[in-house]
């Protein structure tokens, strides 16, 4: 990760930590966060705006949705019969790794190593929802 990345999770804990309030207000902080992180790493394939045509599936609801089930997306036969749900969990080690959590997708290998920018990006994609 860049130094830019770097230091923009650090201004993101800093300001997480500076916080007196509840979690609320953890949560939102996380949530922007994990925006900005996910136009980072992952608008250039996906949106959440059916609207946007994208190379990957619309991620809008993903969280808690059949994985290979978003309609119209013509899945790889892999994802398509996985039988999993994207649970937070699930979509952490899929950013992790893959390759390695499902074989045979058309997804190339993203790989976020990072456990604070898989959080915010889950956190961002389990606030918005169809």
């Amino acid at each position: 990760m860049s130094n830019t990345g770097l230091s923009t999770i650090a201004a993101l804990v800093l300001a997480i930590a500076a916080v007196p309030a509840g979690a609320d207000q953890i949560t939102d902080i996380k949530t922007e966060a994990g925006e900005k992180f996910f136009h980072k790493e992952c608008y250039r394939c996906h949106s959440v705006d059916a609207d946007r045509d994208s190379y990957g599936p619309l991620l809008t609801g993903v969280v808690g949705r059949r994985a290979g089930a978003q309609d119209g997306y013509p899945y790889s036969e892999a994802l398509a019969q996985a039988g999993f749900v994207w649970t937070p969990g699930a979509l952490k080690a899929w950013m992790m790794d893959n390759d390695g959590f499902l074989p045979r997708t058309k997804m190339r290998h993203v790989g976020i190593a990072d456990p604070t920018v898989l959080d915010f990006i889950v956190s961002y994609l389990g606030s918005i929802s169809d």
